[in-house]
């Protein structure tokens, strides 16, 4: 099949997928219609739970694998929507719905790749295409929890909007539950140790805190104190007040590092949630974004999370559309965009999957 004929068919299946109402742990229409694909070119696949995986006829155990990752579910739409989220339709060159940028976009585009190269011989790497679920809620039967069934991979591209430049290296994340403590009392009472006015310290002291270390390519360790919550009733002063704090890992840190320093420095009481979303990172000299690189694209590091955070190899994040359209009111993007995205991939692929890197 001719390249802009699968380009067509990676629109409607787009299409097909906005249409359905996806939401994560509930993707298994998403799932059967990416399962119809497969079906319609006579590639065999499989499938646990909402996760569908396929790889390439001419597979080599011997042979290292690259990874084509992407998910087909969604956030829910916000209150802010004008469009009917679930309603596909093209204007002035936009696909609207909802998870058409994020990342339904990149998910055609990458099973599109895929089957253009799946009965290529002779192909220095292994392909696994993957489309997996729970990618925004980071659930326990996304691809972290998929891996276990998969074949070893050796290497992996990310489908995520990046405006197809190369993502080398993506932030990690640690979120923390913290606790600032004091002496509960009625407000009519004094008190010197009221844990509401001991909060106006501890949040100077997170305002103003910085890590050392900075990355190259990812920049400085972001800390910013995100919820915060403390009272229920105008007359009595809390024992404590809660806030909740977001931590975006560099690849100068693991995860376990920075608990390790913020429950020795911080003056409060702090407990992670999970160490697991460490950052993710690819050698700039890795034949995969040299190949990028020689078909004009940019490098950089990105600072939003995905499910390369669950990936221990070597991992690039690329793919069409643009990050700051994901989770926003009337989602779109540029059916220009998916067109490049499948040319984008196919040229990348032939550069590294071709030649004898």
């Amino acid at each position: 099949m001719q390249q802009k004929e699968l380009t067509e068919k990676a629109i409607e299946l787009l299409k097909e997928l906005i249409s359905i109402q996806s939401f994560s742990s509930e993707e298994d229409k998403t799932a059967d219609a990416i399962e119809n694909w497969f079906k319609s070119f006579n590639i065999p696949f499989q499938r646990h739970l909402n996760n569908v995986w396929a790889v390439n006829k001419h597979f080599v155990e011997s042979k290292p694998t690259l990874l084509l990752n992407s998910h087909h579910d969604t956030v829910k739409p916000n209150s802010a929507y004008t469009k009917d989220p679930f309603h596909p339709h093209i204007e002035d060159g936009k696909l609207y719905g909802l998870g058409s940028n994020d990342a339904g976009g990149a998910l055609v585009s990458l099973i599109a790749t895929f089957t253009h190269y799946y009965a290529e011989e002779n192909l220095n790497h292994n392909i696994l295409m993957v489309a997996s679920m729970e990618e925004e809620s980071s659930g326990p039967n996304s691809l972290r929890g998929l891996l276990p069934r998969l074949p070893h991979i050796d290497v992996a591209i990310v489908g995520e909007p990046t405006l197809l430049d190369l993502a080398i290296a993506e932030k990690g994340l640690v979120v923390f539950d913290a606790k600032v403590k004091g002496t509960p009392s009625h407000a009519a009472h004094p008190n010197d140790n009221n844990s509401i006015y001991n909060t106006i310290e501890v949040l100077e002291w997170f305002k103003n805190f910085s890590f050392p270390k900075v990355s190259e390519v990812l920049g400085p360790v972001k800390l910013t104190v995100t919820q915060i919550n403390g009272g229920s009733q105008h007359n009595v002063v809390p024992a404590e007040v809660e806030l909740v704090v977001d931590v975006r890992v560099n690849d100068k840190y693991t995860n376990a590092e920075i608990a390790e320093i913020l429950k020795k420095e911080a003056p409060c009481e702090l407990q992670e949630r999970s160490l697991k979303l460490n950052s993710s990172a690819i050698d700039k000299d890795h034949p995969l974004v040299k190949s990028g690189i020689a078909l004009g694209r940019k490098t950089y590091g990105s600072p939003t999370l995905s499910d390369q955070a669950a990936l221990t190899c070597q991992s690039l994040k690329l793919g069409p559309g643009d990050s700051t359209r994901s989770h926003s009111a009337d989602e779109y993007i540029y059916v220009k965009e998916i067109e490049d995205g499948v040319d984008l991939y196919i040229k990348l692929l032939k550069g590294f999957l071709l030649n004898n890197n």
